[in-house]
């Protein structure tokens, strides 16, 4: 078995779950690549001592790899999706985060759930992810995918913009807000779920259009199939707008037209039995926790 390893180190809060995974997979002689960045830490903050193979891009991953384990938070997660890309190579994140929607892994089951891992007992929840193309091109960017959403918000003012969205060449609505969110399945537990969005399962086939703070106060979140192309153009009183991609952020002339559309590849999540999206859900968000039930 090949394991590819990319994490966060978060001091005394990380170092017994990287020792524990290490332990684990070094006594069941799992071979090991390490993110180069990573490794440097965990060698200087003498974590790891053994010498391991190194990966720094997605161009080392292919095919060869049965899984990536994320160490961290679901942040972690999205820099892992990074690497994999289109190679199919599954994820599996343990959270040494906060709330953890993807990274299922707790530090308190990391040896019984890596045995599932050893024994390749696990199902794959296939992700959808978005894209964007910008006309006229005047934007930076480098990694174009995102596994949580795409987002276009105001930038230099404290003033609205106004995002005028279309859904398949049909004019839908001129939004006046601070920006709009456009988020995947994975993504509506994220910035669109706090901005008043929908939680959609991993397995629908939808995007969520999710306006954030509406001057329009009738602008409602929307559900649309994932096979819709959005246009969007945004205008207002600064020369530039944003545009993020998950973290990644670049800036856009006003005016300039954003197409989004779903990638012709999904990223891969592993899921554990015993972890599954809806005890997350009840886990995360607290659902239950009524004295009434």
């Amino acid at each position: 078995m090949k394991v590819a390893i990319f994490g966060q180190y978060y001091q005394n809060d990380t170092r017994p779950i990287i020792k524990d995974i290490f332990v684990f997979f070094n006594r069941n002689n799992v071979e090991l690549v390490i993110e180069e960045r990573f490794l440097k830490i965990l060698y200087e903050e003498k974590i790891v001592e053994k010498q391991y193979n190194t990966f720094s891009s997605h161009k080392d991953l292919d095919k060869g790899f049965d899984i990536l384990i994320s160490i961290g938070g679901d942040g972690t997660i999205l820099r892992a999706a990074t690497f994999v890309r289109d190679s199919g190579i599954p994820i599996l994140g343990v959270n040494a985060g906060r709330l953890g929607f993807l990274a299922k892994v707790q530090k308190e089951n990391i040896e019984s759930f890596l045995q599932i891992v050893l024994e390749k007992k696990y199902t794959i929840s296939q992700r959808t992810l978005l894209t964007i193309d910008c006309f006229p091109n005047n934007a930076e960017i480098d990694i174009n995918f995102a596994m949580n959403e795409v987002a276009v918000s105001r930038k230099d003012t404290t003033s609205m913009i106004t995002i005028e969205t279309s859904l398949n060449g049909e004019y839908l609505n001129s939004y006046w807000a601070d920006g709009l969110i456009i988020a995947t399945p994975t993504g509506s537990t994220g910035y669109s779920l706090s901005c008043g969005g929908p939680i959609l399962t991993p397995d629908v086939k939808g995007l969520v259009i999710t306006p954030i703070a509406p001057h329009n106060l009738n602008a409602r979140p929307l559900v649309i199939p994932d096979e819709t192309e959005i246009t969007l153009k945004v205008s207002g009183r600064e020369a530039q707008y944003l545009v993020s991609l998950d973290s990644r952020i670049t800036s856009m002339d006003n005016h300039s037209i954003i197409k989004i559309k779903k990638t012709p590849f999904n990223i891969n999540m592993v899921e554990i039995p015993e972890e599954t999206f809806f005890k997350t859900l009840r886990t995360k968000l607290l659902w239950g926790e009524d004295k009434r039930n």
